[in-house]
């Protein structure tokens, strides 16, 4: 069965960002810019954007088409690479173009950039917090209404992992789900039936769950707000015979020893569901 090692990564395709992009500047723009409009309509601009912050950049592809929708006469530059870390006072990329469509297309543009940035900063802090341990870090669905595809790319570009990208591509059979299918193993039989091929997750909350799991054959088996020592006595009955994720209670402070414990995995809601933007701003020169 699949795992999350062998998932691909999820690759936002070019008609998926243009649609977001359209509704961010139908959102924005409405009927019309009536502020750039006091700015005559054949002046042209240059403009730079400075990330005040250290931060992971993503988002480049979303900023450029903002601006590509407004006027292809836009040029944007690039300083930086998708993915790279930059140190505070970095000069991103530099624009030319009519000013009117600079001014214009200045917010939603910088607003997916500090906020796909802001998400692959966050997942790199965990990455490197669980370094050289083996543990990876996944994200959960816990990501902003119709932004998941994006958000989810921007973890990769922190060098996290994607979980299952909605209902339909993975198993995840949690508390409920047990107790409407009758027991662990009832549910694991019938998901086997109902959705060949995919992978298997079962979520636990106790040891005694942890044995069904693995008995009933599930391909991962969720550690729910285990205790460190709980968790590691999880690791050792499992003897890496499936995968393990650890969930719930895990920061910064946390995600190490969490990891020590030997869990394959260890899912993060807040790289996705809390990020702060990172602070961004386009200065025109």
């Amino acid at each position: 069965m699949a795992d999350h090692d062998t998932r691909p990564p999820a690759a936002p395709s070019a008609e998926l960002i243009r649609e977001q992009v359209r509704l961010a500047l139908v959102e924005d723009v409405g009927s019309g810019d009536v502020t750039a409009a006091l700015i005559p309509e054949d002046a042209i601009a240059h403009a730079h954007v400075l990330c005040r912050v250290p931060a992971v950049v993503c988002g480049s592809a979303w900023f450029d088409e903002a601006f590509a929708q407004l006027d292809p006469r836009v040029v944007v530059g690039w300083h930086v690479a998708e993915g790279e870390q930059v140190e505070a006072d970095t000069r991103l990329c530099s624009l030319r173009g009519p000013a009117r469509a600079l001014l214009t297309g200045e917010r939603t543009a910088l607003n997916f950039l500090q906020l796909l940035s802001a998400t692959a900063t966050a997942t790199r802090a965990y990455v490197d917090a669980a370094a050289g341990t083996g543990a990876r870090i996944l994200d959960t669905r816990k990501t902003l209404p119709g932004l998941r595809v994006a958000q989810k790319y921007a973890v990769a570009c922190g060098g996290g992992r994607n979980h299952r990208l909605g209902l339909y591509d993975a198993v995840l059979i949690k508390e409920n789900h047990i107790h409407a299918a009758g027991s662990i193993a009832a549910a694991v039989e019938t998901a086997r039936r109902t959705a060949p091929g995919l992978m298997v997750e079962v979520e636990t909350e106790t040891l005694d769950e942890v044995d069904q799991a693995l008995a009933a054959g599930a391909d991962v088996i969720m550690l729910d707000d285990f205790p460190l020592e709980r968790m590691r006595e999880a690791v050792g009955r499992v003897a890496g015979r499936v995968k393990l994720e650890a969930s719930g209670g895990v920061s910064l402070d946390t995600v190490k020893a969490i990891a020590e414990t030997g869990v394959d995995y260890i899912s993060v809601g807040s790289i996705t569901k809390d990020v702060v933007a990172v602070d961004l701003s386009m200065r025109f020169e």
